[in-house]
């Protein structure tokens, strides 16, 4: 077995890339165990690292060290392989798909990565007219991902911060609109008008804290779906507390939960996705489940269950 360290240099706040060699050097290079240290160049790199390393046929562990981008492309580089198996090593600002696990700090230590179990995951498979990709957490489009993909222009302002940033692109995508048209096929069914954004669910978490299907398991063979419908700028603020934190139950007009295995969203004209922390833009996009496609192993003892976690936080 080779391990694979894929580290995105430009992760985070800061370049770990010294960092994690050094780490990596002492725990595995002591242990004795196979091991390289590839650094991306760029974006989309670490798909293409992730790639050749699985091309080679030899058992490898692949080590996404960066954040959920990184981890996105390492999946989509490896998917399909069966000689592959896949982790997180943190090294990003969200790290939103290892929150799936009842202990997501375990994964910050390499020793528990050593140590780990491996579980059968399923990917959301995305198709476009362009290309088809996977997304192992969640995919968003409406409000949310515009409000994601603008960030960015604001955090090269001067003194601008990232909290800064991320409040710069609320207010400008709200004085935009917030609404807009979509029609969504699901279960037979044609959903059409004006919508604020719509969540297609594998995972649990995104966007550093929101958590809008708290029960959502990622081996289920099943797609948990929200639909936001049309709402004011007052609607906004009353309702995106109780979203972030799982709890849509409670605008049943507002918000509605449709669990499939495949959706499609058509749009006028090409609207932002937001794949696992990668944007994307469409205005057709198929997503459908794709069934334990990803080998993914992870710190032993640690759960992904929902009831697992449930337990754990009765313990406490």
């Amino acid at each position: 077995m080779k391990h694979i360290f894929i580290v995105n240099p430009a992760a985070g706040k800061c370049d770990r890339t010294v960092q994690i060699k050094e780490t990596v050097a002492q725990l595995l290079g002591g242990r004795g165990l196979d091991y390289e240290v590839l650094v991306s160049k760029g974006p989309g790199d670490c798909i293409r690292l992730a790639k050749e390393a699985a091309e080679t046929g030899e058992m490898i562990r692949l080590y996404a060290c960066g954040g959920d981008g990184t981890l996105n492309e390492v999946i989509n580089g490896s998917v399909g392989y069966d000689n592959v198996e896949v982790t997180h090593f943190p090294a990003g600002s969200g790290n939103d798909f290892v929150k799936l696990f009842d202990r997501p700090q375990l994964f910050r230590n390499l020793e528990n990565l050593l140590d780990c179990e491996t579980a059968q995951l399923d990917l959301i498979e995305c198709r476009t007219d362009e290309h088809t990709c996977y997304c192992a957490n969640i995919v968003s489009i409406g409000l949310d991902a515009r409000i994601a993909a603008q960030m960015g222009q604001y955090r090269r302002l001067p003194l601008v911060t990232g909290n800064g940033a991320y409040y710069m692109s609320i207010l400008s995508n709200l004085c935009k609109g917030i609404s807009r048209p979509f029609q969504i096929m699901v279960n037979g069914e044609v959903i059409s008008g004006e919508k604020t954004m719509v969540s297609v669910c594998n995972g649990r978490f995104y966007g550093g804290s929101f958590n809008p299907v708290p029960d959502a398991e990622p081996d289920d063979g099943m797609l948990d779906v929200l639909i936001v419908e049309k709402v004011n700028v007052v609607q906004v603020a009353q309702i995106i507390g109780k979203y972030q934190a799982g709890k849509y139950r409670e605008f049943p007009d507002l918000i509605r939960h449709i669990r499939t295995d495949c959706i499609e969203i058509v749009t006028p004209t090409e609207s932002v996705l937001q794949l696992d922390g990668e944007a994307l833009c469409a205005s057709d996009i198929t997503m459908k489940i794709s069934e334990h496609k990803l080998r993914f192993f992870y710190p032993r003892g640690a759960s992904y269950r929902v009831c697992g976690q449930e337990m754990a936080a009765s313990a406490k």
